[in-house]
Parts: structure tokens; sequence; C-alpha cells
């Protein structure tokens, strides 16, 4: 192996050693950490207390985390939030609003401030806190909190559902996860979840809207766009940009009326891209949140039928949440990691990953662009390759 070769592959000079020496190291830690007696003294010693104690909290805080989201749950159901948005109230008016007993209403209001959804305030009352005043804003957020009583469902077995590989209640939400033939699914079948991906869409359109220049492009179309949310902010932003959308024919019917009512002039194709081609002309195509639904090979064969459709030298934006979102890991490996494998298909991916996946597909230069928020949202662009470059066949 030549040096470079062996750089690249991470053989570093010493690595095996080092390597040794951190197993080592952890061992020790993990023996420690398992001692009643170690954790003892760690609380003695003050260099260590703060240590110890932080620790306790955040394992605490995995055992307690289902009762916090349940405490969210609540509030979203009975519209705190909406309520506390007009001002504050104190217990005995929001029992009387809320139509519940008001020693319950108060355990839930403290329940709430403890977690930064709701204050205290001056004489009993309780406003919004840091925390419920997002929710309030972002009524895609609450969407989402409504929308895990399905995910929530799946989860009370976990063991259950590694062992299945899919859960019942979610893969029922996501029809298309799970049906041979998504495309002649009707229009009941999709409007909830096509209601929700509307409701949610407007957060992640803000963070794509910001981070790519769409002024320098034609036409647009964006796949698995469902009711045309984030058409409808980048038409909004740049209303000289041509639109399209392609979804499934029940999807794309409920797009046609919203793009109807707000008198947008969007091409809408419904169809499977399993199956049927993408419509083309288009100098951009987006996919969001919509590779990560998919296993490798279906999302392989979408990469590959993006790049047929863009025009040579177009531009693809890939935006969704990704695995290795520094901060974010538990977002992209448990959250996302459960909740897809709740839903049938589909994995978290790293940008590395993906950006492996636009090359095998034909694209040129896949790199991230920087988003505000990357843990709603991160970005890679990649480029079909115009007529100059290779002609190698990556259908």
């Amino acid at each position: 192996m030549s040096p470079g070769a062996a750089l690249t592959a991470g053989a570093l000079p010493g690595s095996g050693f080092l390597t040794g020496w951190r197993e080592r190291a952890l061992d020790l830690r993990d023996l420690l950490l398992g001692s009643p007696g170690f954790r003892r003294l760690a609380l003695r010693l003050p260099f260590a207390r703060r240590i110890a104690r932080r620790e306790t909290r955040a394992l605490f805080d995995l055992c307690a985390g289902f009762v916090y989201s349940q405490v969210l749950a609540a509030c979203v159901r009975l519209d705190l939030f909406v309520l506390l948005r007009v001002g504050p109230l104190t217990a005995a008016e929001l029992a009387a609003r809320l139509d519940l007993p008001e020693e319950n209403v108060l355990r839930l209001l403290d329940a709430a401030a403890s977690l930064r959804l709701l204050s205290r305030r001056a004489e009993g009352r309780y406003g919004l806190g840091p925390l419920g005043a997002v929710v309030a804003g972002e009524p895609g957020i609450a969407a989402m909190v409504r929308h895990h009583e399905a995910l929530y469902r799946d989860l009370a077995d976990p063991v259950a559902l590694l062992r299945a590989g899919r859960g019942e209640a979610l893969s029922a939400y996501w029809p298309y996860a799970g049906a041979a033939a998504p495309a002649v699914l009707g229009a009941d079948a999709v409007a909830g979840y096509s209601a929700l991906m509307a409701a949610s869409q407007p957060m992640v359109a803000a963070e794509v809207l910001d981070a790519v220049r769409f002024d320098r492009f034609r036409c647009l179309l964006d796949v698995g766009g469902g009711e045309g949310a984030f058409l409808g902010a980048v038409a909004a932003a740049h209303p000289s940009l041509r639109l399209m959308l392609f979804d499934l024919p029940a999807v794309a019917d409920r797009a046609r009326a919203r793009f109807a009512g707000a008198g947008l002039m969007v091409g809408v194709t419904g169809g499977d891209f399993r199956t049927d081609p993408l419509p083309e002309g288009a100098d951009v195509l987006s996919l969001v949140r919509v590779v990560h639904d998919h296993d490798d090979a279906t999302a392989l064969a979408l990469l590959r039928a993006a790049r047929r459709a863009l025009v040579p030298g177009g531009t693809l934006i890939l935006a969704e949440p990704m695995a290795d979102t520094a901060g974010a890991e538990p977002i992209g490996d448990a959250y996302f990691g459960l909740y897809l494998l709740a839903m049938g298909r589909g994995r978290p991916r790293t940008a590395a990953r993906l950006s492996a996946m636009l090359a095998e597909a034909g694209f040129v230069a896949p790199h991230r662009v920087r988003t505000r928020n990357p843990l709603l949202v991160r970005v890679l662009l990649a480029r079909s390759p115009d007529r100059s470059e290779s002609s190698v066949n990556h259908a």
C-alpha cells in the first residue's frame, strides 16, 4: 500500500497503538461508572461532583423522556399554547376553559413550566415559556406532536418493532411506504400525511430559500412536493421562476387545488417515480425531505431519474435532516432511525453517504451549503453533467 493510500484508509503511523489505548481507556471508564462505590466517591469530590450530577440528570431524562413528551402532547391537544398566546391566565381560568379539575390543570402547568414550555408569572398566572412560544408560532410543530401519537403506539413495544421491521400505526399513516403500487392510492389514503407535510414544510422552506440562490434558475421541478407548500414559498420569493411539481396522482390533485386557490400557475404531474419518468426541462430539481423516506436502491433510482430529468448542467437540491449533524446526533440516529423503521422503509444518512450516492447516480461535484438551522434541515447541491463532460452512462 502506498503512503497516500495508507493515509486515505486512516492507517496513520501508530494508529493501532492509539486505538488500543483508547479502547482500554473506554473499558476502564465503563468499569468505573458501573461501580456504585466509584459513583459515591465522585459525588464527594468537588471536581467530579458536577460531572456526576450532569450524567445522572442525563440518564434520568432518558428514563423520563416519554413523560416529558406526553406533557407537550397534552399542552398541544388542549390548545394550551394557543390560549396563552393571547396572554397569561391562572389555573382556575384555564380549568374553566378546558373543563378539567383545577388541581390537575395546575399539575400540568407546573410540569410544562419545568420543561420551559410555560413560565410562571405574577399573581399565580402562567404564560408561554421560551419553548412554548416557539410551538405557538410554528403550527407545523403542533401538527407533528399530534401525529406522534401513531409513533408512540408503535414504540410501546420497541423490541417487537425491531423484530417486525415495521410498525402498524405509522406504516398505515404513510400508506405509500408499504404499497406495491402507490400510484393507485386514493384521496382518503393520502389526505392525512399530505396535510401534515403541508403544515410542517414552511419551516424547512425558509431554510432552503435562505441557503440557495434561486434567482439564477429558470425552471424548478419539485419531486415529492406534496400539496405544494415548498413551491408556494418559492413562488412568493421568486415570482418569475417557472414551477413544476411531481407526486403521486392523489397528492397531485391536492396540489392542483392548493395552487388554484392561491392563483399560482404550476405544472403538476401525477405519477410514481419508480415506474414513471419525471417531467423534463427544469434547470433545478428539488428533493425536500424525500430521499430519507426510501431505502438505498429506491433512493438511488430516484437520484438517477432526477439526473435524467434535469437539463445538462442543471442543479439538484437535496434537503433533509442528516445523521452526522454536529450536536444533533440523537435526532438523526435515534429519532429518525426508529421513526423510519416504524414507517416501514427509509433510513437516516450522513452527508458523506448522500454525496456518494449522488456521485453514483451520475451527478457532478456534490457539496454542502450552510443552513441557518442544520438541526432542522441540511442542504446538498449537485450538478448534472453538461455536454462537455464525461459521456459515461450512469443510467
